[in-house]
């Protein structure tokens, strides 16, 4: 019995989304940003800031939604654990591929000695980010 519960629960957490804060950065070379000036790099970045966001909240909904599943299907009715969605879709590897855009043009951004500034972790500035957002929708 416990061999099949133990069973149960590797395949439940193997289909849950993976949360956006555990997704680590896909690395982009800083060379593809190596022709950009300042101005070009600042753009890039609030670009990358924003569409980084909106794949954040979206993921992040989507493993909260994972979580929520899982736990009433173990505790309600486990064959409902097998209906996970789950899993890392493309939405993943884009804010994968993002952060790591994001790391690249923070590298040129140093090399040519622009005045931005950018958040250490791109995933915590949005996490950040979101949270402002929602508390000035509910005012």
């Amino acid at each position: 019995m416990k061999c099949m519960i133990t069973g149960i629960a590797a395949i439940a957490l193997a289909g849950c989304a993976t949360s956006p804060n555990k997704i680590p950065a896909q690395y982009v070379s800083p060379m593809a940003y190596s022709a950009y000036d300042c101005d070009q790099l600042s753009l890039e970045k609030a670009q990358l800031e924003r569409r980084t966001g909106e794949l954040y909240s979206s993921l992040k909904n989507e493993a909260n939604a994972d979580k929520w599943q899982m736990g009433l299907g173990l505790v309600l009715f486990w064959p409902t654990l097998f209906l996970l969605e789950g899993g890392d879709g493309p939405e993943a590897t884009e804010y994968a591929r993002l952060r790591g855009e994001y790391e690249a043009v923070s590298t040129v951004a140093v090399q040519k000695k622009c005045n931005i500034e950018f958040a250490e972790d791109l995933s915590e500035y949005v996490k950040k980010e979101n949270k402002g957002d929602a508390v000035k929708a509910a005012d």
